[in-house]
C-alpha cells in the first residue's frame, strides 16, 4: 500500500485520472478506488469534484497561477528581469499548463448539464479559465504603469492573445502527421514573448 498520506494518494489519483479519462467521466467513487480509500475519506479534504479539480490545477500542473501571483507580488519594474524574461516564463508554464488541462476539461463539452454545474461551482470558488487572463493583465498593467510598456498598449488584448496562443498550441496539432507542435515549448515561448512584446512596447 502506498504510504503516502490520504490527501496526497487522493490527489494524485484525481490527476491520472483526470488526465486519461477527462473530468466529465472521472468519478469521486472512482478517484478513492485508485486512491485505496473510502469515498467518505475523500470527502473529509474535499467538499466535490471541482475542488479536487482546482487543488489538481494548482498542485500537480505547472504552476501558472503560483507564477502569475509571484509577479504581481513582486512588483513591476524589476531590473533583474525584463518583461520579455517574464512573458517567456509565464507562456512557457502556461503552455505545459493548458497541455495537461485541455485533455482534462475537454471532456466536459460534451456533457452540458455537468459543464454548467462545474462552472457553477468554479465559480462560487472564485476560479476558473479566466483567471490566468486577469492575472497577466493586472502584471502586464503594473509594468504599463512601470513604464517599461507602451501606456497605448491594451494589456487586456495582449494578455488574451498570449495566453490564447498557449492553450492553441495544447490541441492545435493533435491531428498533424506526428501529433506535435512543430516548436519545442523552450522555442515557441520565446517566439511568443519576442513577437508579442514587440507589438506592446
Amino acid at each position: 500500500m502506498d504510504q503516502k498520506p490520504a490527501r496526497d494518494r487522493i490527489v494524485d489519483a484525481a490527476h491520472d485520472l483526470m488526465l486519461t479519462i477527462g473530468l466529465a467521466r472521472t468519478t469521486t467513487k472512482q478517484i478513492a478506488k485508485a486512491a485505496d480509500c473510502s469515498e467518505a475519506a475523500l470527502y473529509k479534504y474535499f467538499a466535490n469534484k471541482e475542488e479536487l479539480f482546482v487543488t489538481v490545477l494548482n498542485e500537480r500542473l505547472p504552476k501558472l497561477g503560483s507564477l502569475l501571483g509571484r509577479l504581481l507580488a513582486e512588483g513591476a519594474g524589476d531590473p533583474g528581469r525584463t518583461v520579455e524574461e517574464n512573458l517567456t516564463d509565464i507562456a512557457h508554464e502556461a503552455a505545459l499548463f493548458y497541455e495537461q488541462t485541455f485533455p482534462m476539461a475537454a471532456s466536459l463539452y460534451a456533457e452540458p448539464q455537468l459543464k454548467r454545474r462545474h462552472e457553477e461551482v468554479l465559480r462560487e470558488m472564485g476560479s476558473g479559465p479566466h483567471r490566468p487572463i486577469q492575472g497577466l493583465d493586472a502584471y502586464l498593467r503594473a509594468e504599463q504603469g512601470a513604464g517599461r510598456i507602451s501606456p497605448d498598449a491594451d494589456t487586456y488584448a495582449a494578455a488574451s492573445l498570449l495566453l490564447g496562443a498557449c492553450a492553441q498550441r495544447a490541441f492545435a496539432y493533435e491531428m498533424s502527421p506526428d501529433r506535435k507542435p512543430p516548436q519545442p515549448v523552450d522555442v515557441f515561448a520565446a517566439h511568443i514573448a519576442h513577437t508579442l512584446l514587440t507589438g506592446i512596447a
